[in-house]
């Protein structure tokens, strides 16, 4: 490669990634070559590293650089700041040359690093018993997941793209780069997938590898993977059967494969049983106090659940995004009246069936549920004090787990969304919940943000609770509502003290209470917008109004002009153009044979 060109890149490397103050005093990184750095294992070491840098903060949902618009992008939340890019994508004012989130060189940057370490890491000298032939070998498992990923990561927005498995030069003609087929793309990832996993360990050895690359981790890709490709948007969709490259070559599969969803549901069995046998298991906690357990899965980074999460590190992001005012929080997460419609009620019945045509909510008799009146008592687990609305007792658990409400409690302190309150509109000048709720799922109550004490945060990428619901979504599909289904759908309700699904469903009716359980046990995980996508359902679930509470009412916790529901934003999405990101204009200027997606 152009050694210019690299000693500009690794210096910009080793100074992020904090490498070691010896190296730096040893030589200036402008005399650093390719060849200085594979030279010894500790550069190459820093080097992977560098790799590992492009990893997505997902827990960043309203900032460009943490590249997740996709949560406030669904039915999931709205962002209370106005320049979040997730208000230009609900409102289609968005395109090839507006989209300050740059997930395609960003991916691709990593990509090229991961390509350039492998290239390479046969050239470092072994030096035992620091740098041996078996950490090599881990090193290239970890290198190989992660170009897998940020190419998976590529298609899951763009669909098709440019299969980069190795690195480029100068000299190359960057004109031959062109998109290949999604089914190509697909093989490559699962093909890497399985390469890695053949040299990685099923879980780290200690607290202090905590978020490296795992065999658990790439099994789970792999199922991730194979589960979208066997999905309605990538499988067989009419939608794409006619688009094709500037050579007629197709970029879509045809025709619908049902084998794909049996590859699908092997692999995520394959996980999940290889990963159990090497100690992986839904977590748990020792009580009786399920929503504690499922709050709790995303505060002990080093459970059992989870495969692979992004480092954070100390940080007060989240809780000052999702904090209420009176805590010091900024209140920009702010949940929909949709999502908080969807949690059941503890007795397993969904309270909302539906809407009226006038946007009013068909309440379900069976459900015991109520939009009227306060409670007399407070919840037994101390979930919520006497007083609160109705329509917020006797929710399932994970409702206590994953949002603030008006009345419920945090860091000892009631929450006041209602326009006087503490937390409302009236104190917050521009930083106020725009629904009336907060997300509480990844917020600690150890980060105290006035003090600025913070904990080490993480990001959780893969875990296991996903591939159960990725199995059973698959082996419904394929095969119908056999008892495996039920089995491992039931484990996660289990694990959220939640009765299990009802006997005699038929496939249809068991599709649909699959669906219904990735919105609740993934909520906020940036699942939900790929997949409503994935299923070609967000013509419906994402081109309407959102609503929420009317934080333009109320003087008290009992003042019933609050308790409103209010639109908050009208909503577009335009099929089939808005189901796949468009390509940056500026790469199709550079590059004219990397043709655009349908009607952008």
């Amino acid at each position: 490669m152009n050694k210019a060109l690299f000693l500009t890149a690794i210096s910009f490397i080793f100074f992020s990634s904090g490498c070691q103050k010896d190296f730096l005093d040893k030589t200036p990184d402008e005399d650093l070559t390719i060849e200085d750095v594979f030279s010894q294992h500790r550069y190459a070491e820093s080097f992977l590293t560098s790799v590992y840098a492009q990893l997505p903060d997902e827990s960043n949902m309203s900032d460009n650089p943490g590249r997740n618009p996709f949560v406030a992008a669904t039915d999931e939340m709205n962002i209370t700041w106005a320049y979040a890019f997730s208000h230009a994508m609900v409102s289609g004012a968005w395109g090839p040359s507006n989209m300050p989130v740059n997930i395609w060189s960003f991916m691709y940057e990593g990509i090229r690093k991961a390509n350039i370490f492998l290239e390479n890491v046969d050239n470092v000298p072994l030096s035992p018993p620091v740098f041996t032939e078996t950490v090599r070998n881990r090193w290239i498992g970890e290198a190989t997941f992660l170009r897998a990923f940020y190419h998976f990561m590529l298609m899951r927005v763009h669909g098709p793209v440019p299969i980069a498995d190795h690195s480029f030069q100068l000299t190359d003609d960057f004109l031959e780069l062109r998109r290949r087929p999604l089914e190509e793309c697909v093989a490559f990832v699962v093909t890497e997938s399985e390469r890695a996993a053949e040299l990685l360990p099923i879980r780290v050895a200690s607290n202090s590898e905590y978020g490296r690359i795992t065999r658990a981790v790439a099994l789970a890709l792999k199922a991730r993977v194979l589960l979208y490709a066997a999905s309605p948007l990538w499988n067989g969709n009419p939608d794409y059967a006619r688009f094709t490259d500037h050579e007629g070559l197709r970029l879509f599969p045809t025709a619908y494969d049902a084998e794909k969803w049996y590859r699908a549901y092997v692999a995520a069995k394959d996980c999940i049983d290889q990963t159990e046998t090497g100690g992986y298991e839904i977590f748990r906690l020792n009580n009786s106090d399920p929503a504690k357990a499922c709050q709790d899965l995303f505060l002990l980074p080093y459970n059992n659940e989870i495969f692979f999460a992004r480092n954070i590190g100390p940080s007060l992001l989240f809780e000052r995004s999702s904090g209420p005012l009176s805590h010091g929080g900024f209140s920009a997460y702010a949940p929909t009246q949709e999502i908080v419609d969807a949690y059941e009620m503890a007795n397993g019945e969904r309270p909302i069936l539906g809407y009226n045509g006038d946007d009013s909510p068909i309440i379900n008799p069976a459900s015991g549920y109520s939009e009227s009146g306060y409670t007399t008592t407070a919840h037994p687990s101390g979930h919520y004090p006497a007083g609160v609305h109705n329509m917020y007792a006797n929710r399932e658990p994970r409702f206590y787990a994953h949002i603030h409400f008006s009345g419920s409690i945090w860091r000892d302190r009631q929450i006041q969304f209602w326009r006087t309150g503490l937390d409302g509109r009236g104190a917050g000048g521009q930083n106020y919940t725009s629904t009336g709720y907060l997300i509480k799922k990844f917020s600690d109550p150890n980060v105290d943000v006035p003090a600025n004490r913070t904990v080490l945060k993480t990001w959780v990428l893969f875990r296991l609770g996903e591939q159960y619901l990725n199995y059973a979504e698959a082996l419904n599909e394929f095969e119908g509502p056999v008892a495996d289904v039920y089995t491992y759908v039931n484990q996660i309700r289990k694990r959220a003290g939640m009765p299990p699904l009802p006997d005699g469903l038929t496939q249809q009716e068991m599709r649909e209470r699959i669906r219904h359980e990735r919105r609740i046990e993934l909520a906020f995980e940036t699942h939900r917008y790929f997949d409503v996508r994935r299923w070609k359902i967000a013509e419906t679930v994402d081109n309407k109004d959102v609503f929420g509470m009317n934080i333009q009412g109320g003087t008290s916790l009992q003042d019933n002009a609050f308790y409103q529901r209010t639109r908050v934003e009208t909503r577009i999405f335009t099929a089939p153009k808005h189901y796949l990101w468009p390509l940056y204009q500026s790469e199709i200027d550079k590059n004219h044979n990397l043709v655009q997606n349908p009607q952008w």
